[in-house]
């Protein structure tokens, strides 16, 4: 029964007393500070105090009259009785009491800090606030940089009628909550001088697929509050947890946020607290967080799970102050940790679409209706159910009409902004930072939003036909003998394909994170000086290319290693701790003359399917310097990452003595077959692989089957060709008597032998053909997993 209870009277169990946040705070302060992390000190005033103001004053009982026979569903009517309740909060006097004690709190915490008029931040925390059934997030106001007593005074009643905004009025009758059964406490902490720094927001799980082994931070420049509402689009890193517990600078993920804009102390006085202002461009070029900062923010993410034994959402700050990074809020993550792991629920397009725009889907489902865009909150009775809505960004008071979205879009925010926050919570697909959709689309076009194809959202001009398959997984037979691996080419989908039944990645491509992620030559990147020295017109273009996506690297090189090794990183740590085989780069030479510089530096060949690639390319003085890179990309990759799990394998490798020298180089560049665990396959997809297969088995640790190029230089096909496609057959019995020898002579020598090519993914009896001949594993692509797995099941039974 106090009115003020200080962070370190409170722990978890006082929600009751004090709410969710400020229950959560105490316990952070009381339990974790000791542990190493840095929370700001403060108080809060009770729910308890909240509920005598209301029945001292006789609030209460107005209220209820207020909102007698409310309609939710009317915004207008909604709109009016809100209001008129916020405002018979705020026109009541505080108790002299508990106004005096307030006073008083405050002045012992700015004294406690040596600072008369502490800057502080009042947050509401509402007593059935972030319980994991129902996430308020951002149902309730705060008010940062608040100075002075009667400012304090102010704000704290603010709060308190902020219980009774539009939307949380109907996010309670929506949940079946009584409005009176919901205490209202305010929270009082320091201020973190993010305004000369930076802030953001973490997660200790992958909010996208629930992937339970990284950490998300999203950061930007100012106060933490846009990251927050969505005003601007963070920068987003990753970090994978189990090698950061083991030491390992564990990063395996960097993308760059336009960061436009920053909230920063106002300098305006006359109730100005904030003011928005202008990021300059070279800062918004720039990674907000150092590597050593993502690392140290990840950590405590890890030890905050650890504490309260559950996925947790987080918000940090930076001070610029004093240069210390801060915990400033802790909550249980509300949406992916109650998905049921057993249900593959995948929404699939069967058309294709035009594109209008992309952006960072939320979820993975597809969503479609008409665009209503929604300039602000005054024209939201606008909103008709089922529509699609488009914002520039949104904010709580926008959720009475964000549940009766068919989709949203928004110009702005990134992952864990408040439009992805709630749209995750209500099962809504939505497509954020788009950068234009209020400019582009049109009131009444009818728009499909699609986060189906991973972490790029596609919005699609039209009703583009989808359907929905849903996959019981306990009911899945797994075959015993022979390994069920994947194929993988994307590292952004591989965290979601993770989760379908496989025994590891039996291919991992490179190809499509070069030409996707760094989109880059690494021969222009090694000789970038040189070609920007050069005075010829196309290579002033290639320069303001590589400047353009290499704006935050010095060193343009690094770019190269970081993004390689980014991508390989999240697909080894998504199956960690199976095996990862990763192949080395097989870009034909006009694949790579494709890549920004790649003209500079790439024969035209007229046959490349035949020419310059694989094995001959990396021990060839043209191409030697990039065969480097890749190498100091797996260095990073196992040794600083710390993905033991990974493997590398060796393509089109045509003789033994091509595969000896390509050995050596790696050995040069410290990748030694054999040393830490490290196996070297190669690809078997020759027919010299599988005639000299007892030689191949001397200097490599196994095979990988590409059925693909084995089938085309077995039949003499050029599997491009549609002329004599009617030719090409993987179940030629030509090429299955190579693969029956392959396999035997494998055994043989002791080595292992699986296969990465199409043809198991598109014929299940090829599939059936390959256990009885006793492979070791089959490599699918993710789409037919489940259904070849039975098919295996049954073959092996």
């Amino acid at each position: 029964m106090k009115n003020i209870l200080w962070f370190n009277q409170l722990t978890i169990k006082d929600v009751g007393k004090v709410g969710g946040k400020n229950a959560s705070l105490g316990e952070l302060y009381q339990k974790l500070t000791k542990r190493g992390i840095n929370v700001p000190n403060g108080f809060s005033v009770t729910a308890f105090a909240y509920y005598q103001f209301l029945k001292k004053t006789g609030v209460d009982k107005k209220i209820k009259k207020i909102l007698k026979g409310l309609n939710t569903h009317n915004i207008r009517d909604l709109a009016q009785r809100g209001q008129a309740v916020r405002q018979t909060i705020i026109k009541a006097e505080f108790p002299e009491k508990l106004k005096t004690e307030i006073g008083a709190a405050y002045q012992q915490l700015s004294k406690s800090y040596q600072r008369p008029n502490l800057d502080v931040a009042v947050r509401s925390s509402a007593t059935a606030e972030d319980l994991p059934d129902a996430s308020f997030a951002g149902q309730q106001e705060s008010y940062l940089n608040i100075r002075g007593e009667n400012n304090l005074l102010i704000a704290v009643k603010k709060c308190m009628a902020s219980l009774f905004t539009d939307r949380a009025i109907s996010y309670r009758v929506d949940k079946k909550y009584d409005h009176f059964k919901i205490g209202l406490s305010v929270g009082i902490q320091k201020m973190v001088r993010s305004d000369l720094a930076n802030a953001g927001v973490m997660f200790s799980i992958h909010t996208e697929t629930g992937f339970k082994n990284a950490v998300i931070i999203n950061a930007a420049y100012g106060l933490g509050e846009y990251v927050v509402k969505g005003a601007v689009t963070p920068d987003e890193y990753l970090v994978f947890k189990p090698a950061l517990k083991q030491g390992f600078k564990s990063i395996i993920g960097k993308e760059l946020g336009d960061k436009t804009i920053k909230l920063v102390y106002s300098s305006k006085g006359a109730g100005n607290f904030t003011q928005k202002v202008t990021v300059p461009l070279q800062d918004r070029q720039q990674y907000v967080l150092t590597d050593k900062e993502i690392l140290q923010l990840a950590k405590w993410a890890c030890l905050i799970e650890e504490h309260y034994k559950k996925p947790m959402d987080m918000e940090w700050a930076k001070d610029g102050a004093d240069g210390k990074l801060y915990v400033v809020q802790a909550r249980p993550e509300t949406v992916e940790s109650r998905q049921n792991p057993n249900i593959i629920e995948e929404y699939i397009l069967t058309k294709k679409g035009k594109v209008l725009l992309t952006g960072a889907s939320v979820g993975s489902k597809i969503g479609q209706g008409k665009a209503r865009i929604i300039p602000g909150v005054s024209q939201l009775a606008q909103f008709k159910p089922g529509e699609v809505l488009v914002a520039k960004m949104t904010d709580p008071d926008w959720e009475p009409i964000m549940k009766k979205a068919s989709a949203i879009i928004t110009d702005a925010g990134g992952r864990t902004c408040h439009a992805a926050i709630v749209s995750r919570e209500l099962g809504i697909p939505c497509v954020v930072g788009t950068g234009k959709a209020t400019r582009i689309l049109k009131n009444g076009q009818p728009v499909t939003i699609s986060g189906a194809a991973g972490e790029v959202g596609y919005v699609y001009h039209g009703l583009v036909p989808f359907k929905i398959k849903k996959t019981n997984l306990k009911n899945l037979k797994r075959p015993k003998r022979t390994k069920v691996m994947m194929n993988v080419g994307d590292p952004v989908a591989a965290f979601g394909e993770s989760f379908i039944p496989n025994d590891g990645v039996g291919l991992a491509r490179e190809e499509f994170i070069i030409s996707n992620f760094i989109k880059i030559h690494p021969l222009a990147l090694i000789n970038y000086q040189k070609i920007k020295k050069s005075r010829k017109q196309e290579n002033s273009e290639v320069i303001r290319q590589i400047d353009e996506l290499t704006a935050a690297y010095k060193n343009k090189v690094q770019f190269y290693v970081d993004k390689l090794a980014f991508g390989i990183g999240r697909v080894a740590g998504a199956f960690w701790p199976k095996d990862v085989i990763v192949r080395l780069s097989d870009f034909k030479s006009n694949e790579y003359a494709n890549l920004i510089g790649g003209k500079l530096f790439e024969p035209k060949e007229d046959n490349p399917m035949l020419g310059w690639r694989g094995a001959s390319r990396y021990y060839d003085p043209k191409y030697l310097a990039g065969f480097k890179l890749e190498c100091l990309v797996f260095k990073k990759a196992r040794e600083e990452i710390g993905l033991k799990n990974i493997k590398i394998m060796v393509p089109f490798c045509r003789t033994v003595e091509e595969g000896k020298k390509v050995l050596k180089i790696m050995e040069e560049h410290g990748l030694k077959r054999g040393k830490d665990g490290l196996e070297v396959y190669v690809m078997c997809e020759i027919p010299s692989n599988v005639i000299l297969g007892k030689e191949f088995s001397q200097i490599f640790d196994g095979f990988s089957i590409g059925s693909n190029d084995l089938t085309q230089l077995t039949l003499g096909v050029d599997r491009d060709s549609e002329l004599v496609a009617h030719v090409y057959d993987e179940r030629n019995e030509s090429v299955k008597s190579l693969i029956r020898q392959i396999i035997k002579t494998a055994h043989q020598n002791k080595r292992k032998v699986g296969i990465c090519g199409q043809a198991p993914s598109d014929f299940s009896d090829f599939a059936q053909f390959l256990v009885r001949e006793g492979i070791d594993s089959i490599s699918l692509n993710p789409d037919t997993v489940i259904k070849t797995t039975v098919k295996i099941a049954e073959a092996e039974k």
